[in-house]
């Protein structure tokens, strides 16, 4: 293999790969970017087996030459070095060669260095996924959708399944569920292109999700996404992102959200967030998150919490619409704050079935999201 290749557009590739490699993988292949390189351009695939990701570079874009091939062929480099080395390299050409076993010349102005390649036999080969099951969806849309939801899952791995957020599709309606018991977040949108195209249980992994959102583009380019059996493959221009599915049943999250509420609230978001950020510091001291919310006689909410060593913090906001029972209700602080950071809505309805019941958060304004956190039983 010999090419020479714009710094920039490998400089690129190798970001969006990297975020496949894990640091604490036990196959040595797997901490390697593998490259393939034909008379059509330069593929990079890195792999941890749960994601992988492939970029490719075309020999040209536009009228520029990005890369040029004298002897195509194929390598697996250290990915830890390759990284950070390519960033640092002093010319925007760089000029690649591999020869007996594997060994590696980069050059690039005045800087030569050898890397120790790998056989490219040993990486493992991408899954094959037939697409059937095909949607497209802006990617800010995409990247919205995984910002609204993610945050909800759990972080313990004895719970695997919850560790991902629930995708469901049908009728044109793509939905998010994410939750860790405590509290759930959804998300819908409805699809253009996406006629005839049913699954559910599908559920993706939060990590890798966050993963994903570092390569959807802000702007509205169309994201592919096809879902196969265990594996889901997200299509970003020149980038194919592979996922596998989670294994497990997701549990049924329909039943936690009451359909009739006791009490209503109606809030400005930006002054809820900030009174309950403030109400967060002492709580946090206190190792407990825990904030109460309750309604006063003078038709204000008033936002408190204490700290045995520090004191308390208590303030009124005034509501835009109450109706409904009174009410005194304890919750997480952080949860609360979550779904606040969130909410792009300039007002939110929080919703109420009795003290002990779960808490529904909903913005004004958009129909398609909703979440639940489930309050605290205090003594006072």
């Amino acid at each position: 293999m010999k090419i020479s290749i714009m710094k920039s557009y490998l400089n690129e590739s190798i970001q969006h790969v990297s975020k496949a490699i894990s640091s604490r993988t036990t196959i040595p292949i797997l901490s390697g970017i593998k490259f393939d390189v034909n008379h059509q351009g330069v593929t990079l695939t890195a792999s941890d087996t749960d994601i992988s990701i492939q970029s490719f570079i075309p020999l040209e874009e536009g009228d520029k030459s990005v890369v040029q091939v004298e002897q195509p062929g194929s390598v697996v480099l250290p990915a830890k070095f390759f990284v950070e080395i390519i960033k640092k390299l002093p010319s925007q050409e760089i000029h690649m060669e591999v020869k007996d076993n594997f060994n590696t010349f980069i050059s690039a102005g005045a800087t030569e260095i050898q890397l120790v390649g790998l056989d490219p036999e040993e990486f493992p080969v991408l899954p094959s996924i037939e697409e059937n099951q095909t949607v497209s969806i802006p990617g800010d849309l995409l990247k919205n959708m995984v910002k609204q939801t993610v945050f909800s899952i759990s972080t313990h791995e004895t719970t695997p399944i919850l560790t991902g957020v629930l995708w469901s599709l049908g009728d044109n309606e793509l939905k998010f569920v994410a939750t860790d018991r405590h509290r759930l977040a959804t998300r819908s949108a409805m699809l253009d292109n996406a006629e005839g195209v049913r699954f559910n249980n599908v559920v993706i992994s939060g990590k890798t999700l966050n993963e994903l959102s570092k390569i959807v583009p802000d702007q509205n380019t169309l994201v592919d996404i096809v879902v196969a059996d265990n594996q889901v493959l997200f299509k970003i221009d020149r980038v194919l992102f592979y996922s596998r599915i989670l294994d497990g049943t997701y549990p049924d999250t329909s039943r936690i959200i009451p359909t009739s509420y006791k009490t209503e609230l109606v809030l400005d978001t930006k002054k809820l967030s900030e009174s309950i950020d403030r109400a967060y510091l002492l709580s946090r001291e206190e190792k407990t998150n825990i904030v109460r919310m309750q309604t006063m006689e003078s038709g204000t909410i008033e936002i408190s919490s204490s700290s045995s060593e520090l004191g308390k913090v208590r303030e009124e906001i005034e509501p835009a619409e109450f109706t409904g029972d009174p009410l005194k209700i304890s919750f997480n602080s952080k949860y609360m704050l979550d779904v606040l950071k969130v909410v792009e809505s300039e007002q939110l309805m929080i919703a109420f079935t009795g003290v002990m019941s779960p808490i529904i958060l909903k913005p004004l304004d958009d129909s398609h999201s909703l979440y639940v956190i489930l309050p605290y039983r205090t003594t006072n």
